[in-house]
């Protein structure tokens, strides 16, 4: 790759017409790279550096926020909607409780806390006492928790804390019978768990080099490596386990059996598919050995019984199955559960059985096998919906889950896996009627036949004259599942007349491996065909129009919006992309980018990279044309996908649109990808989007509605 840069700048004009809002003045560069005798312009280069370091891209920034809150302000309803919205949101949040131990565990949120307070208590009936409040961390609520592990004797637990929403975690360790926190603190993890030995001697952990100080935002992660911490020590005393210096983008996941005698390390270089390496702790020698020596599958460890050990994969099943390997000769793969019609996406071990976890058309049911992959029983769910947890040690004889559905809040179970009866521990008390909502799922046709399913949700009544705002949301890769689950937010938004739907497209795992690699690298306009079939389904069923419909999604689901919005701004009312990878071609630049190769494609191999370059948003904007309205979000230290995806094409955006429909920037101070974001930043941002969404998608006012839409609900 060759890379040209002009010095010569020139400045973005105003958009235009007298209702036109007027952008900040951006600096347009002439730098050309060489991609394989494609000339790559980049003018806004620039914007890639580190916010916190750059005071040119810090006062670009609020240049931009300026226009974009002076914009939102002018709504009418947006301070109807935050009201709405806080007090939605403001109802009591209890996880299902886990166990470790011997003791019960689990999260809770008063309702407008801006972190969640994690308790523990000796048995279920007990008073829970806090065990740590990350709300004392910080005033503005931006440090959060992130990751536990606990030692099997119950003394020790490691925590991680982040800052601002930032993947890089630092380690500590709390003597849980004394209640304090000893002196460790180990910086520069990333990506990674802790896993203890059972006698809570030590526990591994991946961690990088310290990044070169100004680059922590924006340097690519690499040279991963697996440590070994003992409590109470400096990390300057960690021992090294491995590192491959000959593999750079190779990360490292460990995990401890319960018996504490093999050290299992999932070893990746992008999500799935991974390696997997084995090491006896019994013995003074922890060298990896390896036990599945390629990347070829996915390999998810589930537990041992001695020397054998349980892993779901997806070799020789697209949809997953459950089988045996003993370390002593891992050729030899016994199969315990099979591949069925369903989609399995989680097995755990406990109470010495199987529980299995499969998505069928998106939906959870879950099942317990014994220990040779007997079907024992069916654990009964509420309804349709997302269960999650199941957790435990293979002895356990209860396990916990929680269950929710687009307009069934979060309740908190425990199963008996004595008698298989489940008991209702907890269910959130929201204020709104469920019984208001129709939630059905429908299959339309993508543009090569396929045929892919969506979920639609809206107030009983509904009629399909094409007037209804509706917002289509989608994700579509890394072999993420898109089930229904509760969110507060997706309540205040339906409850204003308004339509949600929810596309599973390719890409995605709601149907296995196949289902995903339909949709990733060559593949990946599958996934932009399966969105926009599903708005002109919905706009030739009656449910909207172009200029009722607008589209959301994040992280991959913002490249989604970015591709769509270019390829077809015809179709939509209004665009939401969020936290979005919009430079396709400079992505692996960047944190752990490198890692998503192995889903997009490498833009620097020439054959993969024509299937990029033909998508890429940043790039694909056209000048001279009329966008949809639009705003890109996005927080200045995201570093998993950098900020300066979002700076870059929504300059772009502001220099390419032609007409007065605003094209906006909302950048969020001192947050991160998502996770950790407080509660108060999150009202915020889903305020501001559906009062853009409202303001700029025709006919928004709530429609009466007066008879029952013909069509089947599920």
């Amino acid at each position: 790759m060759q890379t040209i840069v002009l010095l010569a700048l020139t400045m973005l004009a105003p958009a235009q017409g007298s209702d036109a809002l007027v952008y900040p003045e951006t600096p347009r560069g002439a730098v050309i790279d060489d991609y394989h005798g494609t000339a790559v312009p980049d003018p806004y280069r620039w914007l890639e550096d580190d916010v916190r370091e750059s005071s040119k891209v810090s006062d670009w920034l609020d240049a931009q926020n300026e226009v974009t809150f002076d914009y939102l302000e002018t709504i009418p309803q947006r301070q109807e909607i935050r009201e709405r919205l806080e007090e939605l949101w403001n109802y009591e949040k209890i996880t299902a409780p886990f166990k470790a131990g011997g003791r019960y565990y689990f999260y809770a949120n008063d309702g407008l806390q801006n972190q969640y307070v994690l308790y523990g208590m000796d048995s279920l009936g007990d008073e829970p006492s806090v065990i740590i409040d990350p709300n004392a961390w910080s005033k503005e609520g931006t440090t959060a928790l992130n990751g536990l592990s606990f030692s099997k004797d119950g003394r020790y637990m490691a925590y991680g804390v982040s800052d601002g929403g930032s993947d890089w975690k630092s380690w500590k360790v709390r003597d849980l019978k004394t209640g304090t926190d000893l002196t460790d603190d180990i910086e520069w993890s990333k990506f990674s768990g802790a896993a203890w030995r059972p006698d809570g001697s030590g526990f591994f952990y991946a961690r990088y080099d310290a990044p070169k100080e100004g680059t922590g935002l924006v340097a690519a992660n690499e040279n991963q490596q697996l440590w070994y911490h003992v409590p109470g020590t400096d990390q300057s005393k960690d021992v090294l386990v491995h590192r491959e210096p000959d593999h750079p983008e190779w990360g490292f996941s460990p995990s401890v059996t319960e018996d504490g005698r093999y050290l299992i390390v999932n070893i990746w270089q992008g999500g799935e598919p991974s390696r997997v390496s084995i090491a006896d702790l019994s013995t003074d020698d922890w060298t990896l050995k390896p036990l599945i020596p390629h990347f070829e599958n996915a390999w998810t460890f589930v537990g041992n019984d001695g020397g054998t050990l349980f892993f779901m994969t997806d070799r020789d099943a697209s949809r997953g199955r459950l089988v045996a390997i003993d370390q002593d000769s891992p050729s030899e793969i016994r199969e315990i559960i099979p591949e069925n019609e369903a989609t399995l996406r989680g097995v755990s071990h406990v109470g010495n059985s199987f529980i299995a976890n499969y998505l069928s058309d998106a939906s959870s049911h879950v099942q317990r096998y014994a220990m040779d992959g007997t079907l024992m029983e069916n654990i009964q769910l509420p309804g349709i919906g997302t269960a999650s947890g199941f957790g435990g040690r293979s002895d356990d004889m209860e396990t916990f889950y929680s269950f929710s559905s687009f307009t069934t809040p979060p309740s908190s179970y425990r199963v008996d896996l004595a008698t298989g009866k489940s008991e209702l521990l907890r269910q959130a008390e929201v204020d709104f009627n469920p019984d208001d909502y129709v939630v059905q799922q429908v299959w339309y046709q993508s543009a090569d036949g396929t045929m892919v399913p969506m979920f639609l949700t809206y107030k009983k009544g509904l009629v399909r004259d094409g007037n209804t705002p509706t917002l289509l949301y989608g994700y579509g890769g890394f072999n993420i599942a898109l089930t229904p689950y509760f969110s507060p937010s997706r309540i205040a938004w339906l409850e204003r007349g308004n339509i949600y739907a929810l596309a599973n497209l390719r890409g995605g795992g709601e149907y296995g491996e196949a289902w995903h690699q339909g949709g990733m690298m060559d593949n990946k306009q599958n996934v932009f065909d399966d969105f926009i079939a599903a708005g002109e389904w919905l706009i030739e069923n009656g449910y909207t129009s172009p200029k009722n419909l607008g589209i959301q999604g994040g992280s991959n689901g913002g490249l989604l919006v970015g591709a769509c919005m270019t390829q077809r701004p015809d179709l939509w009312g209004a665009c939401i992309p969020s936290v979005g990878v919009m430079d396709m071609v400079r992505f692996p630049e960047f944190t752990i980018g490198h890692a998503w190769t192995k889903e997009y494609g490498d833009p620097k191999d020439a054959d993969e990279f024509p299937a990029i370059w033909a998508y890429s948003p940043y790039h694909r904007l056209q000048d001279g044309t009329s966008y949809p309205p639009t705003m890109v979000t996005t927080a200045d230290t995201d570093d998993r996908v950098v900020p300066a995806h979002s700076f870059k094409y929504a300059a772009a955006l502001q220099h390419a649109h032609e007409g007065d429909a605003p094209v906006i920037l909302r950048v969020d101070r001192s947050a991160g990808h998502g996770a950790g974001k407080p509660t108060s930043m999150k009202i915020d941002e889903v305020a501001d989007t559906w009062a853009f969404l409202e303001a700029n998608l025709a006919d928004s006012e709530s429609i009466e509605v007066t008879e029952q839409v013909d069509v089947p609900v599920r």
